[in-house]
């Protein structure tokens, strides 16, 4: 191993010597997986390595929804998928939020179980008719898999309640909530220090090689820390180190707005087929998606805003979701995800000393934490 002359004896022997688990990310994957693993070995040495200031995918910078698909998504899903992968992966997000709130409270998420509704504009009408005759298929096959009761439902007579323009249809999933995902993610961190598990922000690795009885995990910043097992959580970015993964990185843009008085919109809302999204988060609209206007090139992995996009977001904002309100753009931002051919994450042994669980699928907040669980258990 190569240490610079920067680190002495101490740090080295503290922060990379000895490393039984060495996690690459730190996002809900990355954590958990070192959470559970620590769990499971109170004793061994783990250590999470994230290039950024914080997690630098989309863990703490996705929108908060707390969801397992609307109509739309799920109808658009069927057409390139079967039943039961389809209905296998709903089951999936339904546990992953479970483990999510099991693991880290309620309280600590800021969990609002409010229901999530799908928007449909005047523009939609032909839509709308396909997800109208789903309804009734979809809550069948979600009771009889699932146990979930009357899960959709046409809720048309709430459209004025939100102050909307345009809107013509809502249909009402009742088992959606939303979170606040920076809460979420401080408490993952304080749960992991607590553990005793090491988060070292800053280091961005280059590549790792296998050696006897373990793997040598090369940074950017020339020097090598060798650990006995390597977990690569790094989700969107994971082609970097593992260029043969079906995973390619997907960017989504968000804005928020400035407080509003009186604000209507409460609750989550998905519009066409989930590309948009907005919710409020206390007197603020926060809105996002869009990627579908520029799929090529929203699949790298620059964290910037795009002119495009922003421009449709605002449009939509101001002429469907906020029409006759006074407000104003306090922020934007932009996360990255992993997508692939399917929506199934990968969580897999490259080796007999290298795992990964990456291509969340935009799903991070639902089945993260249920990939992180059983990532300690592939780790062994």
């Amino acid at each position: 191993m190569v240490f610079p002359p920067q680190l002495s004896f101490w740090e080295i022997k503290q922060y990379f010597k000895d490393v039984d688990l060495l996690v690459i990310g730190s996002g809900i994957v990355g954590l958990t997986s070192a959470i559970f693993y620590k769990k499971k070995h109170p004793t061994a040495k783990v250590c999470v390595l994230e290039k950024g200031m914080l997690p630098s995918g989309a863990s703490t910078k996705n929108a908060g929804f707390a969801c397992f698909g609307s109509p739309s998504e799920i109808l658009s899903d069927l057409e390139t998928s079967s039943e039961d992968e389809i209905y296998a992966l709903i089951l999936e997000r339904l546990n992953g939020l479970n483990e999510l709130r099991s693991l880290v409270g309620d309280k600590n998420l800021s969990y609002n179980s409010c229901g999530g509704y799908e928007v449909f504009t005047k523009e939609d009408v032909e839509l709308f008719e396909k997800c109208e005759s789903f309804i009734s298929i979809a809550n069948k096959e979600l009771k009889d898999r699932m146990g979930l009761k009357e899960t959709y439902s046409l809720a048309d007579n709430h459209i004025s309640d939100y102050g909307f323009s345009g809107v013509e249809h809502l249909i009402l999933n009742k088992h959606e909530g939303a979170l606040d995902t920076g809460k979420m993610m401080a408490h993952l961190i304080k749960m992991a220090t607590k553990l005793d598990i090491t988060i070292l922000n800053g280091l961005e690795v280059s590549e790792f090689i296998e050696v006897n009885a373990g793997v040598e995990v090369k940074l950017k910043n020339d020097f090598a820390i060798k650990c006995r097992k390597l977990h690569i959580a790094t989700n969107g970015f994971a082609t970097s180190l593992l260029p043969n993964l079906d995973v390619k990185p997907a960017r989504a843009q968000v804005l928020i707005t400035s407080p509003i008085e009186s604000l209507k919109v409460r609750g989550t809302f998905h519009m066409n087929e989930g590309f948009y999204y907005f919710r409020n988060v206390g007197n603020r609209v926060l809105f996002g998606g869009g990627r579908q206007l520029d799929i090529a090139g929203e699949t790298d992995t620059d964290l910037i805003t795009t002119e495009r996009i922003q421009i449709e977001l605002e449009n939509i904002l101001q002429t469907v979701i906020l029409p006759n309100t006074s407000y104003k753009i306090d922020h934007r931002w932009a996360g990255i995800m992993g997508v692939g051919e399917t929506k199934k994450a990968i969580t897999k042994r490259i080796s007999d000393n290298i795992t990964c669980a990456v291509r969340l699928g935009g799903m991070g907040v639902a089945i993260g934490t249920l990939v992180g669980k059983r990532s300690a258990e592939l780790i062994d």
